[in-house]
């Protein structure tokens, strides 16, 4: 086993260490969620904690480390007789992403099960971080039946298999820690709550402080053992100071006054639910002990809810993590103990608390944590003057040449579902039919490789007309591997949803632009609910280029989105080419993954020879490969030319105005997208 780095050597990163190691003094706290750009030590300090971790007493030979004073009645290995525990090193247990249902929660010997009658179960990984660590390192691209599962058993401090009548439960209560990168997309609101704390990491602009970062890691790298060894004694220190804070932590006093603040703070930033408040003063408990104090004081509290309370104020993917500190400080003085607002010591009536707030800790201000943009202009300050279309070129909006300067995007809304037809067998997602692990079942297959989902009704009756030739004498059904059927169940997968959008001039007017901006925005919006990855591909002039490649964070395309500005002519072809060209690679990257071509235009196609026509021939490239498309028509004003919907039949897709576009149109029903192909 490697030698690993040793937590106090971990330069910088303040807030990621006060996070771990409050939970390392109170794991009640509930773990921690660590947010940051790759290369920040995540992954590194995580693994460190395990070694500062107490160690814990186990039942001799329990799979699922019960403890000896009190074990878990339920428990697949008991009853335990009583025995004298033996003492183990914590256990950090790290859950791969890909890692299969089986292997999280443990598997039945479903052929055991049915011929013997016996429950032959083989723990997973929930049973081996029992009283330790479940470590999940880019747990924002976790599964979400993977996901589900941990919900379910954060929240029950057990695990429950099923299994065709067969069931078996053990006690699953671990510290659970997760690191993301928030470019690859975010967390399930869910999850997100089932996290204590949350800590934002970020590579340091000290140039002293990179060096001794890297003078450190190479100096690790050359010789582990040498470099740990060094580091022993500071290792030991922190142990010691972890355990004294644990045996202070039940002496520590939460008073009414802090209890008062932690639930006014809680209700001043609406977050949703009372986990908040029970997270903070538990948290607020643990920096107490941490400090060798036997009473939460203010301060306290203000470092509780800079680690509690950001990732809890999130209302929708594009809202960023945070807290406004003047808004707490405020918050904290009104809130706080009456004996301290009383004569001279009433706190100024224009707010704002101690400016030391008892230092460090949390997310970096912010004007207001909300990243929802604003919504578009209109009304007396439309760009079209009365009676002039608005794609014509006597709109102040229209712009062949100059680049205009981005506008603001219109309040985004819930869409119709879109939808690729026939049945995939991509990633789990919300989006299109797709055969998958978790769904209806829909009929039974012989088993290709290990057997996950058993077709009870199936196997019987595949082994029923064999039992006299096996010699069956007792009641029990003698069953054979060769009997055994895989169910096979549909669900719903996530799709690659490319957008390709137009921002040439004839989209140039402010209210179209601002429309249009809005409806991509909803579409964002309800690709990150359907667990899709997004690209972005914009054309305007001469060319089109890939704004974004295709990626699972719909909060980078909507800042790309967000910033970007049109001007010059249409060039609707390239516009496609460019998706044609990162539609193929993505096939060989993902296969499995089916795409979905969202074109955002008036079908307006300029520049170049027959352009109408060049864009015609790439819709039909697509179509000949089998791409599902939608085209959003985004023409308005007097003069309607109709060329999107050609665009649409060249696609083999469909057309939807922005109107159709909303879930509460009635201008018809939902529409699906059209299968390349189909079309006569």
């Amino acid at each position: 086993m490697s030698t690993p780095y040793p937590f106090t050597a971990i330069v910088g990163q303040d807030d990621l260490r006060l996070g771990l190691l409050l939970n390392a003094v109170s794991p009640a706290v509930g773990g921690v969620l660590v947010r940051g750009e790759k290369g920040t030590a995540k992954s590194t300090a995580v693994r460190a904690l395990a070694a500062l971790m107490p160690e814990v007493s186990v039942v001799p030979g329990c799979r699922f480390s019960c403890d000896p004073v009190s074990p878990d009645p339920a428990c697949p290995d008991g009853p335990h007789a009583e025995a004298a525990g033996v003492s183990r090193a914590a256990r950090t247990v790290e859950l791969p992403v890909g890692a299969s249902e089986d292997r999280l929660v443990g598997a039945l010997d479903i052929e055991r099960a049915l011929s013997e009658g016996v429950k032959a179960f083989e723990p997973g990984l929930l049973a081996d971080a029992h009283r330790g660590i479940l470590y999940v390192d880019e747990v924002n691209l976790l599964h979400d039946h993977l996901v589900d599962l941990l919900l379910d058993a954060a929240a029950m401090g057990a695990s429950y298999v099923e299994r065709e009548g067969v069931s078996v439960r053990h006690a699953a209560r671990f510290l659970l820690v997760g690191t993301m990168n928030p470019e690859e997309g975010e967390l399930r609101p869910q999850l997100l709550d089932r996290f204590g704390l949350t800590v934002e990491v970020a590579a340091s602009r000290d140039t002293d402080e990179r060096v001794e970062v890297v003078r450190r890691r190479l100096a690790y790298d050359d010789d582990p053992e040498g470099f740990a060894a060094r580091w022993a004694g500071e290792e030991s220190a922190l142990r010691e100071r972890i355990a004294a804070a644990r045996a202070l932590l039940p002496r520590v006093v939460l008073g009414d006054g802090v209890l008062r603040q932690i639930a006014a703070t809680c209700a001043a930033f609406e977050v949703d639910g009372m986990r908040a408040d029970i997270v903070m003063a538990r948290t607020a408990t643990a920096l107490a002990a941490w400090a060798g104090r036997e009473e939460v004081t203010a301060d306290d509290v203000r470092q509780a809810a800079l680690l509690a309370l950001p990732h809890r104020r999130r209302r929708n993917p594009f809202d960023a993590p945070g807290l406004d500190e003047d808004k707490l400080d405020q918050t904290l003085d009104e809130a706080g103990p009456q004996e301290n607002n009383d004569g001279d010591d009433q706190p100024d009536p224009d707010g704002g608390g101690d400016d030391d707030g008892g230092g460090g800790g949390g997310v970096p201000p912010q004007a207001d944590g909300d990243r929802t943009p604003p919504r578009g202009e209109g009304g007396s300050d439309s760009d079209t003057p009365s009676g002039a279309p608005e794609g014509s070129p006597e709109a102040p909006g229209r712009s062949t040449g100059a680049e205009q300067q981005p506008v603001a995007s219109a309040e985004p809304f819930r869409t119709k579902m879109l939808s690729v037809p026939g049945l995939g067998e991509g990633a789990a997602g919300r989006r299109s039919r797709a055969r998958t692990e978790h769904g209806r079942t829909t009929g039974a297959r012989r088993p290709q490789g290990a057997l996950t989902k058993l077709h009870l009704a199936a196997t019987v009756q595949a082994a029923a007309p064999h039992q006299r030739a096996r010699g069956r004498s007792g009641r029990g059904l003698v069953v054979r591997r060769d009997d055994l059927r895989q169910a096979t169940r549909e669900g719903r997968e996530g799709n690659l949803v490319l957008f390709v959008v137009d921002a040439s001039g004839s989209m140039a007017a402010r209210q179209r632009m601002s429309a249009v901006k809005g409806a991509v925005l909803s579409l964002l919006l309800d690709a990150y609910q359907r667990r899709d990855k997004v690209g972005l591909v914009t054309f305007r002039g001469k060319e089109a280029e890939v704004a974004l490649p295709p990626t699972s964070s719909v909060d980078a395309a909507a800042s790309r989105l967000e910033s970007l500005p049109t001007g010059g002519r249409t060039p609707l072809a390239a516009g496609l080419l460019k998706a044609h060209d990162v539609l193929r690679v993505e096939r060989l990257r993902d296969p499995s993954r089916r795409p979905l071509l969202v074109v955002v235009t008036d079908g307006r196609a300029t520049g170049g020879p027959e352009p109408v026509a060049l864009a015609g021939r790439a819709g039909r490239l697509h179509r000949s490969e089998g791409t599902a498309s939608v085209v959003v028509d985004c023409e308005s004003g007097y003069v309607r030319l109709g060329l999107a919907g050609e665009l649409a039949r060249e696609l083999g897709g469909t057309a939807v105005t922005l109107d159709e576009l909303r879930a509460d149109s009635i201008a018809g029903l939902v529409k699906d997208v059209t299968a390349a192909g189909r079309a006569a």
